[in-house]
Order: structure tokens, then C-alpha cells, then sequence
């Protein structure tokens, strides 16, 4: 029986074999789809093994391998060329392996009605640097953000703007170290009326068995949109302090269903019952 999954370090709180298998029995698909845990020194070994099954459509690649896989795969699709990480790997009927990103496809997802609309400033605030956090600085910078990148090293942080969102004459971005948020600012922010301001937690800082991400919402301005793509647990602090003052909040759920949505496609060759979407929430927050 044909099947996919889903490979990181860790692995057990993914919730993308519930996604898949949903979309799968909805469609009456003859599939699974799992969850296997490799660590870092095992995903060459994992590759050519799985290479080798023709049962193997391929996987979802998670933390700590989005950029790691790169150099053991045959080609990889301009998205995740651009990008310069992949978390799909499809397998050919000739056993080449192809890496795509469908995590840009799947961040945006939620804020396509937001960039529909003009606006005179956009400014995100980015947290994180590895391989996530790629796919939400190209996405970000394609629709004129001014960012600001944190992570634990700036320039770690310098070296991602500069390599996936070049500054302009009309845009500067910024790259700062992860500690600058967790302090309070009393920072006047001015009438923010017209203008469009995220915060991205894109690090797994407040995942279940991770350390909690420390920032103080002082740093967003009024009015802002507060993102974080962690699933595990669905309302992170961040998000629950967020909306307590009142800001709009958008939960990992609508990233992970987002780029699953893609992944199932190659995998699959498949249409997800996207109209099943709030049937699928339900399940996973339950």
C-alpha cells in the first residue's frame, strides 16, 4: 500500500499523520500516511532506504533536517531552491528524490485576504532563524515587508535578510538579537491607522518540551497580528497573551493544514476536501 510521512527529531507531537489520514479516508484514497522519528546523524541512511520502496511517495521533513536534506536530494523545486530549505520530498517512479517547500504556501494561506488590501507601512517582526523562518522571510519579503529578524545570533539573523530579502532604496531591514524583545519597552508607537504590522514567532520556543519563548508585547504595536506557527500546543502563551489585549491571532493549525494541503497533492496526486476544513480543526485541537 502506497504511503507518505513525516520525519524529524522530534516527532511524536506531529500532527500531520491526523491531517493526512483525514483527507485520505474522506477520499476514499487506499493510503497512510506516518510519523517516523529520525535523528540527524540517520537521514542519509533513511533516505536510500526509503529510495528504494516504491511503496514510498515521499515525506514531510520537519525540524532539524529542512536544510540538512538539501545535498541528498536529486533536484529541488524553485521554491525551495529560493528558499534555500525543503519540507516535502516526493519520490519519482525512477526513485529520484525532488524537495520542495510547501511551508510558504501554507504561512501565507491565513494572510492572503490581509495583503489583499493596501496599505501605507508593512512591517514583521520575525522571531527565529533556521529553517521555517526561511520560508516566512521569502514569503514576507515578496509582498514588501519591512522586517525585523531575532534570533539568538544577529548575524545569523544579517546573514538570512541579506541571502532572501535584499533592502531597497525604499525598504531597510533589521537584524537583532532574540533577548531584544523579551524586555518591556515603553516605546510611544504612533497612529498605526492604515498600516499593517505581524509578529512571526517562527522558532519552536513554547513548543511542548521546548523553553518558553520569552516576548513582552510591548514590542507590538496596537493593532497588530500576532502569528505563531508552533502546533503543539495549538494556543501557545504567546497567542493566549496576545488575544488577552485584544490583538488577532493566527495558530500553527492554519500553516500546517496550508502546506499539507500541498504535500498531499504530490503525494497523493489528489485534491484535499479543503470544504471538510473546520471537521479537520476540530480533530486536531480536540
Amino acid at each position: 500500500m502506497m504511503y507518505a510521512e513525516v520525519i524529524g527529531d522530534p516527532i511524536a507531537q506531529s500532527k500531520s499523520p491526523t491531517i493526512h489520514r483525514f483527507w485520505l479516508m474522506a477520499l476514499d484514497i487506499a493510503g497512510d500516511y506516518r510519523a517516523t522519528r529520525v535523528v540527524a546523524g540517520g537521514l542519509a541512511a533513511y533516505l536510500a532506504d526509503r529510495r528504494a520502496d516504491p511503496d514510498w511517495r515521499g515525506c514531510n521533513v520537519t525540524m532539524p533536517h529542512k536544510q540538512a536534506v538539501l545535498p541528498l536530494l536529486d533536484r529541488i523545486d524553485d521554491q525551495g531552491a529560493a528558499i534555500g530549505a525543503v519540507n516535502t520530498v516526493v519520490r519519482g517512479p525512477d526513485g529520484s528524490l525532488t524537495g520542495h517547500n510547501t511551508d510558504a504556501d501554507g504561512f501565507l494561506e491565513p494572510l492572503r485576504s490581509v495583503f489583499a488590501h493596501r496599505h501605507l507601512f508593512r512591517m514583521a517582526r520575525v522571531l527565529g532563524t533556521g529553517g521555517a523562518a526561511r520560508a516566512v522571510v521569502a514569503s514576507l519579503a515578496r509582498h514588501n515587508m519591512t522586517l525585523v529578524v531575532a534570533g539568538r545570533d544577529p548575524a545569523k539573523a544579517q546573514a538570512l535578510l541579506d541571502e532572501l530579502a535584499p533592502a531597497t532604496s525604499s525598504i531597510a531591514h533589521h537584524a537583532v538579537r532574540l533577548a531584544h524583545f523579551a524586555a518591556p519597552t515603553d516605546f510611544a508607537f504612533d497612529d498605526r491607522a492604515g498600516c499593517l504590522d505581524l509578529v512571526v514567532n517562527a522558532t519552536a520556543l513554547g513548543m511542548t518540551g521546548q523553553p518558553p519563548l520569552v516576548f513582552d508585547l510591548s514590542h507590538a504595536p496596537p493593532g497588530s497580528i500576532v502569528y505563531d506557527i508552533v502546533t503543539s500546543p495549538v494556543e501557545t502563551p504567546l497567542l493566549a497573551a496576545a488575544r488577552a489585549q485584544g490583538l488577532q491571532t493566527i495558530d500553527g493549525i492554519e500553516m500546517l493544514i496550508g502546506q499539507a494541503a500541498v504535500a498531499f497533492r504530490l503525494f497523493f496526486g489528489a485534491e484535499p476536501p479543503r470544504d471538510r476544513d473546520a471537521a479537520l480543526r476540530a480533530l486536531l485541537t480536540a
